[in-house]
């Protein structure tokens, strides 16, 4: 088919190779680029990195709401568009332009994690699995109907990163696996069920932790946040970056830091973290033991 594929971030570079491979891409449409780093270099999203090695056609507006990118894209004339993490709003005008519709692989079991985060939110709130899906976009936020779901196991120990890494390749296949079914015409979308839940951008305040909550469920909150936008609490009153920790039943109290021969643990409402990595203010990350190693036995920290 004649495809155009809309994503921005490394985990929808999986879903592009494999289309890529079938199907004519007649166009990419990912965000523009921005800047990375400190010295805030102007960079290429992954998809458009990936793109132009592959010498697909480009583009990257700020908006499609504009009239002329509305008119490129109706005269590139796809048979679908396949989304894989976009970030930009599709005006309803454009729905309609291809003739099987915009194709999203989301990954979340849906109605499960609707919005910008749903391996995060699955993670933090302390899940053992999810999923991928592929449906139909419509005018709600991933409200469409569903093609596609596969159910997966979350790993003991994964962080966001990890599972979404794993999740961009099966999800590449599930998306390939849907657009030949499209294509053949035994594709048959249904209805979503169940009650939905929302996994809304995140944002650095997001990462604070509540000491007071269970070590486990703090163990949750930091690998389902790892590694964007990170976690953090505070230590004079500066933010320190905690990198992620293993749960263990030791009675410590909350906010207070014990060394206890080589382990660095962190005091929570039950049990505490056994710290691994942190970034104290304005140093790079490092051992918690190294930093550890010039504090005195107990130090408390602010919760």
């Amino acid at each position: 088919m004649r495809i155009i594929f809309a994503g921005t971030p490394v985990t929808a570079v999986p879903a592009l190779t494999r289309l890529a491979s079938e199907h004519e891409i007649v166009g990419v449409l990912t965000r523009a680029p921005a800047p990375v780093g400190r010295k805030r270099v102007l960079t290429p999203s992954p998809v458009e990195a990936a793109a132009r090695e592959l010498g697909l056609n480009v583009l990257t507006p700020a908006t499609l709401k504009a009239p002329e990118i509305q008119e490129e894209i109706a005269r590139l004339e796809p048979e679908a568009v396949a989304v894989v993490a976009y970030g930009l709003i599709i005006p309803p005008a454009l729905l309609d332009v291809p003739a099987h519709g915009w194709i999203n692989l989301h990954f979340s079991l849906l109605p499960q994690w609707r919005g910008a985060a749903p391996v995060q939110y699955a993670i933090a709130s302390g899940q053992s699995t999810t999923g991928i899906a592929t449906f139909q976009i419509e005018a709600g936020l991933d409200t469409g109907p569903v093609y596609d779901m596969v159910e997966v196991e979350i790993g003991h120990r994964e962080t966001a990163g990890d599972l979404l890494e794993r999740l961009s390749r099966d999800g590449a296949e599930l998306l390939a696996g849907t657009l030949a079914g499209i294509e053949a015409g035994t594709a048959a979308p249904t209805p979503q069920e169940g009650e939905p839940s929302h996994a809304p951008q995140l944002t650095g305040h997001d990462g604070r932790l509540d000491l007071n909550r269970p070590a486990r469920e703090l163990d949750a909150h930091i690998r389902g946040f790892t590694p964007n936008p990170g976690t953090w609490t505070t230590w004079r009153g500066e933010r320190v970056k905690i990198g992620p920790a293993i749960p263990v039943d030791v009675g410590v109290p909350v906010g207070e830091i014990r060394v206890e021969g080589g382990d660095v643990l962190l005091g929570t409402g039950e049990g505490a973290l056994r710290l691994d990595r942190i970034a104290p203010p304005g140093k790079p990350w490092m051992s918690a033991s190294d930093w550890a190693r010039g504090l005195r036995e107990t130090v408390v920290w602010d919760s």
